[in-house]
């Protein structure tokens, strides 16, 4: 009943496992090279949100975000949360997050349709993406199919949380490279190559929790449809 103990479960998880590790090393590898690498116009994070802001004629708050690579833009407050890293350095990779970060602030006060639907979902998974697998396997253990297929439903909220995420943070770094060609803060190749670097990493991140997301979803219908009954022959 157990992933762990099932053989199965990993030829459906271990393609988007393997993928979710690739995205976040090279999200840590170009992070920690790009922090190290100067930006030509001696910005930092907090100096290049203030010049994006302007351009996008946006007026937020800025204020810490405890930990590492935890910068984030809420929307509820519109606030811009930046890590000490980030906010301090005058680094291409401080330049690409807060952009990144704008670029959400944008769409926010753009109405952006799918971010709303992703802030409208958020309340929703938090509930469901514990519940459903719960659910799952109680009627999977207690044969009830009915309860199973619900814990299948209700957890279906988290892959298309997930699928409605990636255009949202895709849209987010088409936007950021636009203010920042805009802007001429990251003005040589080398630059924009990093950041474009950045972007691109992260973005692959949210296609690996999309995978994860459908796979395990996969699996679950997999379980209800005769997968378990095939093996018990």
């Amino acid at each position: 009943m157990f992933h762990g103990w099932n053989p199965t479960y990993w030829l459906f998880a271990l393609p988007a496992l393997v993928l979710a590790l690739i995205a976040q090393a090279w999200v840590q590898s170009a992070y920690r090279k790009y922090l190290r690498v100067p930006n030509a116009a001696g910005m930092t994070g907090v100096q290049a949100a203030q010049r994006l802001m302007q351009i996008a004629g946006l007026y937020l708050r800025i204020e810490g975000a405890p930990g590492e690579l935890s910068d984030h833009y809420d929307p509820r407050s519109q606030v811009l949360r930046l890590s000490q890293s980030v906010a301090t350095r005058a680094s291409v990779a401080s330049i690409a997050i807060v952009a990144h970060e704008i670029g959400h602030a944008q769409q926010d006060a753009q109405s952006y349709l799918p971010l709303r639907l992703r802030s409208g979902l958020v309340p929703v998974v938090n509930f469901t993406s514990w519940l459903g697998p719960i659910l799952f396997l109680i009627g999977l253990w207690l044969e009830i199919t009915e309860l199973a297929w619900l814990g299948v439903i209700a957890f279906a909220a988290a892959a298309v949380f997930a699928l409605v995420t990636l255009p949202v943070e895709i849209d987010a770094s088409r936007r950021a490279l636009s203010l920042l060609e805009e802007s001429s803060i990251l003005t040589s190749t080398k630059e924009l190559r990093g950041a474009r670097q950045m972007l691109t990493a992260a973005a692959l991140t949210y296609v690996a929790a999309l995978a994860q997301a459908v796979s395990t979803l996969l699996y679950y219908v997999f379980l209800l449809s005769g997968g378990r009954s095939r093996r018990r022959r």
